[in-house]
């Protein structure tokens, strides 16, 4: 009987499964297509994490596969739409591949200062002073270099170069730099896409010669607004009136810039998508307004249309203006979709369009997906679509004004909580930092931004043509007064920008794809991107910070206990280095070692010639040598104590020094001035096999982007510079 039973039964549970799933997935019509661009994106990942640089073979296979996509979903669609995130897979994978080897290699730069002259592309204004961009440089009369060189020059220099001039100084110059720690933002990689070469510092007046260069689109523009700008709004308010018009952040001081993140509201200082569609909602606005009041021309043109392409040509000067960055050019693919949309009278504001967007910025520029800008834009743009269309039909009518009223107050702050949700796995990331009273900050700064701020300079920019600009900006510098007074407010608030460990990559990868999953799933189905989320941020909590860090000067070196984060540094020490250290760790501050005795209950112990370090009670040790800094004009400073060195070689796990230990310890590992200059920053971490350090080296891999390790006596061909006698 039970198998009479079971044999009946079978097929009823079977083709309800089957009734499930069929219905499952006829709920996520037009939820296939977003994928590919996810698919893509993990293709470009991929790439950037490859130890050495691969071969084309993945960008040959994406033309076949992309086919035998097409010819199977004809017949088997799930089948052929699997066959197309493999392909969109490998073109990600290949384009990164493509971009990287078009590109001419890293520059070898002189190692003393040298005479250095280019035209000038781009000019930022600076806190202090100015930093500029030389194209097709030439290094004392050399060959133009193949890559820009930035230049900072000097807090007195009285002249005022503008793009399109020629520029000759004496500077010193220096290649992009790597990570600060193993596993941190690379420098260099990011320098190599975009183009530069080095970066150096003006060691003399500079020689302008006007306008003999080419002259680069939009820049010279730029310039001349920042100069405007900033001749009626003085102060940080019109480093940041500047910042919104033109897109340079340059000249924003420090202090303002950590009350704006500190408070959620660094969002409205990068040029983004809050302030493309507020100069497109208001030009839309306005052209259909001036359509309707002519009745002649409103009966004989669709206002709409025309409003919707004036907009979009807005659109496109904004974004040429303000440096086509990453969150515009994703605004731009956008506006021009919905512009399409609005012509052919079908919506066009989806995940698919954010998609189609997403794909074309991997495309043109596939290293944009590691950086924070691409990643927090779009996951923020990515929640907002989700939730409106979770949303759309399930909201009251608004009638009446305190109905409206209401809603508008409602969705302002959906809208940040929502945003603000989405984009903490990349803020924790890549700045180890969570803002708390973001909402509240956004609630009172966003309104104010939409209302005044950018309204006011969009007239402005209409005005200078005529020199009538002075009301308007006086406007606006009043609204960005009131938005960096709340920053600083709410930033004073008890615990609004706490430190937390940085997110692991791997973790965000999978947070990533969980959050993706919830938005572009309809449905139940969505829905099991929340344990997916979960599952990372459980993952993430089991890959504590490392217990040592050493920077690539051996300046910084920290040292992580239960009581807090110690350092030891040289003379010297980069203040960046110290703070990317120390955000690494985890730590807002950091603790000085005790000249003598212990500290951390018992897990350091220090005496003047070097300190113990034990970051388990019952776990290996680390020795660190404390050397005398070199003296001036020195090559290097004292060598570790030679009875300390003694005692320690062999018994100590790791052997840590600012200067070479030339003593071989057989039984210990060794990191020292030495290593750190073969091999870069080190990351030293606590396994149940003992210690492990990972070097920056190793971490990169062989890649186009990373020298190749350095050699003694590496001959420089560059000529030495003549010497300023008049500076």
């Amino acid at each position: 009987m039970s198998v009479a039973i079971g044999a009946t039964e079978r097929p009823d549970v079977l083709a309800r499964l089957r009734a499930g799933a069929a219905g499952l997935l006829a709920r996520q019509h037009g939820r296939f297509g977003p994928w590919l661009a996810v698919a893509l994106g993990a293709g470009v990942l991929l790439y950037f994490q490859q130890p050495t640089e691969p071969g084309p073979g993945a960008l040959l296979l994406a033309a076949p596969l992309i086919g035998l996509a097409i010819l199977v979903s004809r017949r088997a669609p799930l089948s052929g739409w699997v066959l197309a995130l493999v392909a969109a897979g490998c073109l990600g994978f290949g384009i990164a591949g493509w971009h990287a080897a078009r590109l001419p290699p890293p520059l070898e730069l002189p190692r003393w200062a040298v005479q250095i002259a280019g035209e000038v592309a781009e000019v930022e204004a600076l806190p202090e002073g100015q930093r500029v961009t030389l194209r097709r440089a030439r290094s004392a009369g050399g060959e133009p270099l193949p890559r820009d060189i930035r230049i900072r020059l000097r807090e007195s220099e009285p002249a005022r170069p503008l793009p399109g001039d020629r520029l000759a100084v004496r500077a010193i110059l220096r290649e992009p730099g790597g990570p600060v720690v193993p596993g941190g933002w690379d420098f260099a990689r990011a320098a190599y896409f975009s183009g530069l070469g080095g970066s150096g510092t003006a060691l003399g007046p500079v020689e302008v010669t006007r306008g003999v260069g080419e002259l680069p689109a939009f820049a010279r523009l730029r310039a001349q607004l920042e100069a405007r700008v900033e001749a009626v709004i003085r102060g940080p308010e019109g480093a940041v009136a500047a910042a919104l018009l033109t897109g340079s952040q340059a000249a924003i001081p420090q202090a303002e810039i950590v009350a704006m993140r500190d408070s959620g509201l660094a969002h409205l200082l990068s040029v983004s998508g809050l302030h493309m569609t507020i100069v497109m909602g208001s030009v839309f606005g306005v052209l259909r307004l001036l359509v309707a009041l002519v009745p002649w021309l409103a009966l004989r043109v669709n206002g709409k249309a025309v409003a919707a392409m004036g907009a979009l040509l807005a659109g496109l000067g904004y974004t040429l203006l303000t440096g086509a960055q990453v969150p515009m050019q994703r605004c731009l693919v956008m506006a021009a979709l919905v512009t399409l949309g609005i012509l052919t009278g079908r919506r066009a504001l989806t995940v698919r369009t954010l998609a189609l967007a997403a794909a074309a910025v991997l495309l043109v520029s596939p290293v944009q997906v590691l950086g924070p800008s691409f990643q927090m834009s779009f996951a923020a743009v990515l929640a907002l679509a989700a939730g409106w269309e979770a949303l759309r039909g399930r909201l009251p009518a608004a009638r009446g004004w305190r109905r409206k009223l209401a809603l508008a107050a409602f969705g302002l702050v959906l809208t940040s909580v929502l945003a603000g949700a989405a984009t903490t796995p990349f803020g924790l990331h890549h700045f180890g930092r969570l803002q708390i009273y973001g909402v509240a900050a956004n609630a009172l700064a966003v309104p104010l931004t939409s209302i005044l701020v950018m309204p006011a300079g969009m007239v402005a920019l209409l005005l200078m043509p005529f020199g009538l600009e002075a009301p308007a900006l006086w406007a606006m510098g009043q609204g960005v007064a009131a938005i960096l007074a709340v920053a600083a407010w709410v930033a004073a608030w008890p615990e609004a920008a706490p430190v937390l460990p940085p997110l692991p990559g791997g973790a965000l990868a999978v947070m990533s794809l969980g959050f993706c999953w919830l938005c572009l799933w309809r449905g139940a189905l969505g829905l099991v991107g929340v344990p997916i989320m979960l599952g990372a941020v459980v993952a993430s909590l089991q890959v504590p910070p490392p217990v040592m860090l050493v920077t690539g000067d051996a300046r910084v070196i920290a040292l992580r206990t239960e009581g807090g984060v110690f350092l030891h540094t040289q003379p010297g020490a980069s203040a960046f280095a110290r703070n990317a250290v120390l955000r690494q760790m985890g730590a807002e501050t950091g603790l000085a070692l005790p000249a003598s005795g212990e500290a951390a209950g018992g897990a350091i112990a220090c005496t003047p010639a070097a300190c113990r370090f034990r970051p388990r009670p019952d776990g290996p040790e680390i020795v660190l040598f404390r050397t005398a800094p070199p003296a001036r004009g020195a090559r290097g400073g004292a060598p570790p104590d030679p009875a300390v060195l003694a005692e320690a070689c062999g018994h100590a796990a790791l052997l840590v020094s600012t200067e070479p230990i030339r003593r071989r310890c057989p039984g210990s590992a060794v990191i020292d001035r030495f290593t750190v200059w073969r091999e870069g920053s080190q990351a030293v971490r606590l396994s149940p096999d003992g210690l492990t350090a990972v070097s920056e080296r190793a971490w990169r891999g062989e890649r186009p982007w990373v020298p190749p390790p350095p050699l003694p006596g590496r001959p420089d061909q560059q000529p030495v510079a003549p010497r300023d006698h008049g500076a």
